[in-house]
């Protein structure tokens, strides 16, 4: 391939991308990602995932603070020329001005098929809904969220046991290969962008930490959708006898149970859901505790009849 591309990406979900656009020969002439930040107790200084493929990979690497108004970093851009900028989850609104500089625009590769899930957390909403189809979208960044021409995309299955963390990878590989297969037919002027209609669009907001509070009144099968979405954060949280409990791991069960209402029998442990509706808790943690098998747990706690989980 002969295009010359600017790479900006920040998490491993961009990793894929960026080692398929090297494999199929484009010029990566920067790879643009978020500064190195302090993580863990420690607060050791992390690199980013793109950050650590690209020194792999033996390529130029720039990290501003701020894009918008940064001068030195424009005209390091504008002196590169490239045929397109590439956006794999940078974590940065893309200025006008960078809009404008590549003849092919700034193509980004989005974990879902806009126009459903246009915002920051495609694939947590898509397992937390229920959805049990989704995919990734090529398309050309404009001034809005999400909203730009889509260019092309391509579906995957969303399997009954996925889990955020386990569907992210998946898409991450199929896109990498979808944007080699977008840049090759741009390239080719054999792609015909089409514009979103956006009386179809849905938003995958930000997650909060709100959002893991596990609410007894929904049915099973939603809580469960919720419990498989929103791990490893903010995970699916409750509380027994006054402390944190996080419920890791679940499956809905045919018991009708009151809301929010414990039932152990034997070694199963069952809570009450919405509509006449429960869930088998399977793995949890108790604040302070380690992760064990809801067996183990009503071993050792030995729930009373009755007994109840909530934030209260």
């Amino acid at each position: 391939m002969s295009l010359d591309l600017v790479f900006c990406g920040t998490p491993r979900f961009a990793v894929p991308a960026l080692e398929k656009l090297v494999e199929a020969g484009f010029r990566i002439k920067l790879i643009v990602t978020r500064p190195d930040r302090p993580k863990g107790r420690g607060l050791e200084v992390i690199p980013s995932p793109v950050k650590e493929s690209a020194l792999r990979l033996n390529l130029p690497i720039a990290q501003p603070d701020r894009i918008k108004s940064n001068e030195h970093f424009r005209a390091q851009l504008t002196a590169l020329q490239p045929n397109a900028i590439i956006v794999v989850g940078y974590g940065r609104i893309i200025p006008p001005w960078m809009l404008d500089l590549p003849p092919f625009g700034n193509i980004n590769l989005h974990a879902s098929l806009l126009p459903k899930y246009r915002g920051a957390a495609p694939i947590q909403w898509a397992i937390a809904n229920g959805d049990t189809v989704t995919g990734v979208t090529t398309m050309r960044i404009d001034a809005g969220l999400d909203t730009g021409d889509i260019l092309l995309q391509r579906q995957l299955a969303i399997e009954i046991d996925d889990t955020a963390e386990t569907l992210a990878p998946r898409l991450a590989l199929i896109g990498a290969d979808l944007l080699v297969e977008t840049l090759s037919q741009l390239q080719e002027r054999t792609l015909q962008p089409r514009p979103q209609d956006n009386s179809l669009a849905t938003l995958a907001s930000i997650l909060k930490k709100e959002d893991g509070i596990v609410d007894f009144s929904r049915s099973a099968v939603d809580i469960f959708n919720r419990i498989r979405g929103f791990q490893p954060w903010p995970g699916a949280y409750t509380t027994f006898r006054g402390k944190n409990l996080q419920i890791l791991k679940a499956r809905p069960a045919e018991q009708a149970l009151p809301p929010a209402e414990l039932n152990s029998d034997r070694d199963q442990l069952m809570v009450g859901c919405g509509y006449n509706t429960s869930l088998e808790l399977l793995e949890i943690q108790l604040e302070g505790k380690k992760r064990t098998a809801a067996a183990d747990f009503v071993r050792g706690y030995r729930p009373r009849p009755g007994e109840k989980l909530g934030l209260n």
